[in-house]
């Protein structure tokens, strides 16, 4: 999303750009639907409160105008609605988008795309980055000489090493909803040529997935999400609630990581299977029954049909049922008197209503937030805060915007992508 947008805009200004792709165009943006983030900075400052204040500033001030280049080209925009509570976005046809960014760059004179390729180095001289050295399956590793380089590679959630070492020890063998391929290149280039990694522990962008489902299609993973778990309760392996499940499933997904096993049961009841799991997450999306798609698909699930019955878990889940049954009893008794613990924000009612929905939850993978560090024009920043000449970072290879909580990739990734483009065109005008 980053590298086409940037690219195709690029042209627009008459600007030359060569594009290079190791796998397909488009990365994890061809399986969303939707550009959205937060209405204001100080909603998405609300919302994301340890993220770079002049980060924030960018995407918000950038946010509509990026909204109307989509539209510039002739693709299809659906009016706002609100999105994961605080947020406002729209309904876009991705592909179409990644299409008229491709075409738009493939007709202009001098452009070219390089698919399959990858940058093995940048050209670095005298502290500046030049280009880079570009390798393909058919020949020799070659230069492509520029006035500015874009690492737009996706960042690194299909790196197993990287997960573990970089988001915690529990990450190596979780699900990655993610394209496969997005493993750390661009954060390797650029660290190389003096970028700075950061922040740490800003955590990732994923959803609660049903444990022992084999997901094999792209569609598996939006249809098998348990979106409706911020309704219900989350318990670890000891039967202990962890975590205001209220603050959504991208954020108790990086809490279930820390637990134990990073598994945890999310447990509903009729009430929530009614308002919430048979009802779209978002608006205008199909409606599916998510917790009985993911039962027919092996997920471990389970219906008990009165409280007493979740002491009776199977012993090869692993759990201590009584503490499960105990932690419904003493949420539902919170709710009565107020004295939640975690607390939660909203959706106090009791679960109370049978029959009651029981899904085993791991955490998975879309996106990483820490990357190269970068300032609000995309500039890669070194060691002292300082821009590194020729060298910028958009999308999931740029760090700092957010951190440990999120309000949008494709806005993120769209929005930095338009501001490196705009940032490399100024370079190349004040050089020239």
């Amino acid at each position: 999303m980053a590298g086409l947008s940037a690219a195709a805009w690029a042209t627009r200004q008459g600007q030359t750009v060569v594009l290079v792709e190791r796998a397909e165009l488009g990365g994890n943006a061809r399986h969303a639907g939707f550009i959205w983030t937060a209405p204001s900075v100080e909603a998405l400052r609300e919302a994301v409160p340890e993220g770079d204040p002049r980060l924030a500033e960018r995407l918000i001030e950038g946010f509509a105008p990026a909204v109307d280049w989509v539209r510039s080209l002739g693709v299809e925009v659906q009016p706002a609605v609100p999105v994961l509570r605080f947020g406002r976005g729209h309904q876009t046809s991705i592909l179409n988008y990644l299409r008229a960014c491709e075409l738009a760059i493939r007709e202009s004179p001098g452009c070219e795309i390089i698919l399959p390729g990858e940058a093995e180095r940048l050209l670095v001289e005298d502290g500046a980055v030049r280009g880079a050295v570009i390798a393909t399956p058919s020949g020799e590793p070659f230069e492509i000489r520029a006035g500015s380089t874009l690492l737009a590679t996706g960042g690194f959630h299909a790196a197993r090493e990287l997960r573990t070492t970089l988001i915690h020890p529990n990450a190596a063998d979780i699900p990655v909803r993610g394209v496969p391929h997005n493993r750390g290149d661009g954060l390797r280039l650029g660290r190389a040529a003096g970028g700075q990694y950061g922040p740490d522990d800003a955590g990732f962008y994923g959803h609660l997935l049903p444990s022992e489902v084999e997901f094999t299609e792209d569609e598996d993973f939006p249809a098998l999400t348990l979106f409706h778990s911020e309704h219900g309760i989350l318990v670890n392996l000891e039967g202990k609630r962890f975590v205001d499940e209220t603050a959504g499933d991208h954020l108790t997904t990086v809490a279930l990581l820390k637990q134990r096993e990073a598994r945890g049961l999310v447990i509903s009841d009729e009430r929530i299977r009614e308002d919430w799991i048979l009802r779209p997450y978002v608006e205008g999306l199909r409606a599916t029954d998510r917790f009985d798609d993911a039962y027919r698909r092996g997920a471990r699930a389970a219906v008990a049909g009165d409280i007493d019955e979740l002491e009776h878990m199977p012993p090869e889940w692993g759990y201590d049922g009584a503490a499960v049954k105990q932690a419904l009893l003493d949420y539902n008794r919170q709710c009565a008197d107020g004295s939640f613990g975690p607390p939660r924000k909203f959706d106090t009612a009791p679960i109370d209503r049978p029959p009651f929905y029981v899904i085993e939850a791991r955490p998975g993978i879309t996106f990483t937030f820490s990357g190269l560090l970068i300032d609000d024009d995309a500039r890669v920043l070194d060691s002292e805060q300082r821009p590194i000449p020729g060298l910028l970072a958009a999308g999931a290879d740029a760090g700092g915007l957010y951190v440990r909580a999120y309000a949008g990739g494709l806005a993120a990734a769209l929005v930095f992508g338009l501001r490196a483009a705009r940032t490399a065109l100024e370079r190349a005008g004040a050089t020239a």
